[in-house]
């Protein structure tokens, strides 16, 4: 279980996340959206310690405050929206790298590790670009061979920041299907930055709509994807349809507006 406990973050004098307090279960998918700026990434941040915060977080029972980062980095798998890729290094050594919390220090990696990472590649359709250079990658490319490092780290926490926003529309629904699919054979906890309302409502058991860096809505995706709850939130274009077989989906309308100057300036 990982629990926010009236967790706040500061950029100087400006508040990014403030008093945010939840539960996620072990083995759940919790989404965050709300529009931008809503202190949606650094909440994630946060979590994987990456800056300073008010309050706890803490992963079952214990605070990740007082964590060595070798014990963080077996219980906690993170993937930023703009990952460090270095151009020379290959697609296979770099999700090697997620391996480094089971490696003991002086020590090299085993056939297991490179079994595991291996077949992460091949779940990934990446096995032809093994042994590739990550500069020669496209987008979408990297950002699954990024993917695959973070699931090489068999942490039982994936922290993902729009890990799909690089993809096309089917490779996007592909490599969600992937995490889906490993949430459910390791029981993984994930908590996940989606901009795609439509997504967010397909795949995560829950939602967590922030808004100006406070709770706006919590609930499952019927109770948060809402005409109502998004016009408060995202503006008055958005609607919220109902397939046959039951799936949410989120539409953009017109809402023949545009944007209009203050009212008080020129």
């Amino acid at each position: 279980m990982i629990v926010f406990d009236r967790v706040g973050v500061r950029y100087g004098t400006a508040t990014a996340v403030a008093e945010v307090s939840d539960k996620v279960r072990p083995g759940e998918w919790l989404a965050i959206i709300g529009p931008n700026g809503a202190g949606k990434t650094t909440l994630l941040r946060a979590a994987a310690r990456l800056v300073g915060h008010d309050g706890t977080i803490a992963i079952d029972g214990e605070s990740t405050s007082g964590m060595r980062r070798r014990r963080l980095a077996r219980l906690v798998a993170y993937v930023p929206q703009l990952p460090e890729l270095p151009p020379d290094m290959t697609a296979l050594d770099y999700v090697l790298l997620g391996r480094t919390p089971h490696i003991g220090y002086l020590r090299m990696e085993t056939r297991a590790d490179l079994e595991i990472c291996a077949g992460l590649l091949a779940r990934l359709a990446l096995t032809p670009m093994a042994s590739r250079s990550l500069g020669t990658l496209s987008g979408g490319e990297l950002q699954r061979v990024v993917l695959a490092r973070a699931l090489a780290q068999q942490a039982p926490v994936l922290l993902l920041d729009e890990p799909t926003s690089a993809l096309d529309a089917g490779r996007r629904v592909e490599a969600l299907e992937l995490v889906d699919e490993l949430r459910r054979e390791r029981s993984l906890t994930v908590l996940s930055v989606v901009h795609d309302l439509t997504l967010a409502g397909q795949f995560a058991d829950r939602l967590l709509l922030l808004d100006a860096g406070r709770v706006a809505a919590t609930g499952d995706p019927a109770s948060v994807l809402r005409d109502d709850v998004l016009a408060r939130h995202f503006g008055a274009g958005l609607h919220v349809l109902t397939t046959d077989d039951g799936e949410l989906v989120v539409t953009s309308r017109r809402t023949g507006g545009g944007i209009k100057p203050p009212a008080h300036g020129r």
